[in-house]
């Protein structure tokens, strides 16, 4: 079956004409694009083509079938962008006509044909013509029934009033028309977008060789639902930072593409978008009820089983358990929180969720008063990272955002579930198994076991439980001055040495002071009934194994030179047994590798269930 194409259509889009939703038809189909799926189709009016590229939220029509080489399809949104020197029709919305038919007439690349020089109009007269080429064509088969598809006329594309007739123009100061986030390409010249904040990431401040500098970046959402990052840098950041607020709808134009670093980028959009210092971004007051406040793509916990580690994904599900907040240091040396709690769905799974830094004062706190009270809240997790580290949990990123209770379909289902059954329903934990009488992601070694299993050789640091005791610790480089300056929300840290003038300099930071901090880097033994193994304690693990600050000790050796009292904090804290958790990793010191052992944390023996640990162990030797 045959059908006529809108005349001309080619070259109208062409020309700026974006009302006309002609018919055309898909000659071929190519998928392109290594980061995001996406499709090129080549559209013919019957007399021209051109190349077309499909937004990604049409894919399925191309996966699905719906649209295949030879359909018949109505464009009901697109735009003509120019990509490198050549135009290219961005198709948003198009709707099929015919899923399969015959090329229809002899179509040819547009600046092939003779219609390239032809005015493009919707008169009667072309459309005339068209129907009598189409006709003939259709008159060499005999047997195929012509369906008649009349084209919506349009009158030809003008410009805008304001901006004809005033003469040459240099420069185009024309207001740039809002397209949806799938539409953008970085070779476009003029574009806005009208989008809404979904996401805002915390101000960070980095230091390279092209000195210092901060950075922050958020989320959009549009109607169409496309989703495209934001980021800028340090001047920008001052223009912007308090100016976007979360759920918020903007308009922004006058910003560059350039392709997503999809390491820290977890949308689905190959680019994300830089704004500069001729940057346009403008709070639309009146409420968009079209564009959703945020856009989730749940997955069941059990699918999370088998999800990739370090992908980024959305789950809900109930809380049934929260941990308390403990300090954690992290690689750079800063402190941190973290804060571990249960979720469990309606799939026969739970999982951990592993909350950090602010997530664990915030809605961790408030979560942890639920369930003291005897609730048990629904918590959706936007862009949670997945990590196999011993099991499959999810952790938070700077992106995660936590929604308690939400007002989601999939939230009231889920409560209805778990009233129901779910609270009594058995779950499997995809997360870290439990060993009895120690705590989740456990692996108990003898010290002897860390060299003769090799640990701290591999890529990644390897975490163990030692239970040992202290049998020697350095006293004299026990601690380190310390800059007690602040880089955003994070002390520096940093050593710092005495000036001329008796004040504190910190290099990092290029500033003096009257008082620095004192922080531990404590060098100790610890042995247990198979050998011993040199160990490094920083701040938090330094005071679990003191039990006073590092500034106290230091006052008590340096300033009061009380040695009794010194000594017999030290010797108070040897032989007795703890159980160390360590990291381990290899590490170059000089031209030497050498494997370094950190305490991550300390906590004393608790015998009742160090007795439930062993019995474990006995019952899993083979008898006799």
């Amino acid at each position: 079956m045959a059908v006529n194409l809108t005349p001309n259509a080619i070259a109208a889009i062409e020309s700026g004409d974006v009302n006309a939703k002609p018919l055309v038809q898909v000659l071929d189909i190519k998928l392109i694009g290594s980061t995001q799926e996406r499709y090129r189709l080549l559209l013919s009016d019957a007399v021209s083509t051109q190349h077309a590229m499909l937004a990604t939220q049409l894919n399925d029509r191309v996966k699905s079938g719906r649209v295949r080489k030879g359909s018949v399809v109505q464009l009901v949104e697109y735009i003509c962008s120019p990509v490198q020197n050549r135009k290219i029709i961005v198709v948003l919305n198009m709707e099929t006509i015919i899923p399969d038919c015959e090329i229809i007439g002899n179509p040819k690349s547009l600046v092939e044909s003779d219609s390239a020089a032809q005015k493009p109009l919707f008169n009667g007269n072309l459309v005339q013509s068209a129907r009598v080429s189409n006709n003939n064509f259709s008159a060499q088969k005999p047997g195929h029934n012509v369906q008649n598809f009349p084209p919506t006329v349009q009158p030809p594309y003008k410009p805008p009033p304001n901006y004809k007739n005033h003469g040459p123009i240099l420069k185009n100061d024309a207001p740039a028309r809002i397209i949806p986030i799938a539409a953008l390409n970085p070779y476009q010249g003029r574009w806005a977008i009208k989008a809404r904040v979904t996401a805002k990431g915390d101000l960070r401040r980095y230091n390279n060789a092209r000195g210092d500098g901060k950075v922050f970046s958020f989320d959009l959402l549009d109607s169409d639902g496309g989703e495209i990052r934001v980021t800028c840098f340090n001047a920008v950041v001052d223009r912007f930072y308090d100016a976007i607020e979360l759920g918020k709808v903007y308009m922004i134009s006058k910003g560059s593409l350039k392709p997503a670093q999809k390491n820290y980028n977890h949308l689905k959009n190959e680019w994300e978008i830089f704004l500069e210092a001729t940057s346009m971004v403008e709070l639309c007051p009146d409420e968009d009820g079209s564009i959703p406040r945020q856009q989730f793509s749940f997955r069941p916990i059990s699918e999370i089983e088998n999800a990739e580690n370090n992908s980024i994904l959305d789950v809900i599900g109930v809380v049934i358990s929260v941990n308390p907040s403990v300090p954690i240091l992290r690689k750079n040396g800063m402190e941190t929180q973290r804060r571990i709690l249960n979720l469990k769905d309606g799939s026969g799974r739970s999982v951990e969720l592993t909350l950090w830094g602010e997530f664990c004062n915030r809605e961790g706190q408030k979560l942890e008063e639920m369930i003291n009270s005897g609730g048990f809240p629904v918590l959706a997790v936007k862009s949670g990272k997945v990590n196999d580290f011993s099991g499959k949990s999810i952790g938070t990123i700077s992106a995660t955002q936590l929604l308690i209770n939400p007002d989601l379909p999939e939230a009231h289902g889920l409560r209805n579930w778990f009233d129901g059954v779910g609270k009594s329903a058995s779950s499997v934990s995809i997360s870290r198994e439990i060993i009895l009488g120690g705590s989740k992601n456990e692996i108990r070694k003898t010290v002897s076991q860390i060299k003769d299993e090799g640990f701290g050789r591999s890529d990644k640091p390897d975490w163990v439980t030692v239970k040992a005791a202290i049998s020697f610790i350095k006293t004299d480089t026990f601690c380190y001055t310390a800059c007690p300056l602040m880089i955003g929300d994070r002390q520096c840290n940093k050593k710092v040495t005495r000036s001329g003038n008796a004040r504190w300099q910190c290099d990092r930071c290029n500033q003096e002071f009257e008082e620095c901090d004192y922080r531990y880097l404590l060098q100790a033994q610890i042995q247990d009934h198979t050998g011993l193994t040199w160990v490094t304690a920083f701040q938090e693990s330094g005071e679990e194994i003191l039990g006073c600050s590092a500034k106290e000790l230091y006052s008590l050796k340096y300033e009061d030179q009380d040695d009794d009292r010194f000594g017999g904090i030290i010797r108070s804290r040897l032989f007795i047994q703890y159980l160390f958790r360590l990291k381990i990793k290899e590490e170059m010191y000089g031209d030497e590798q050498r494997v370094k052992i950190t305490v991550v944390k300390v906590d004393n023996v608790n015998y009742s269930s160090e007795g439930r640990y062993m019995l474990d162990l006995i019952s899993k030797f083979p008898r006799q």
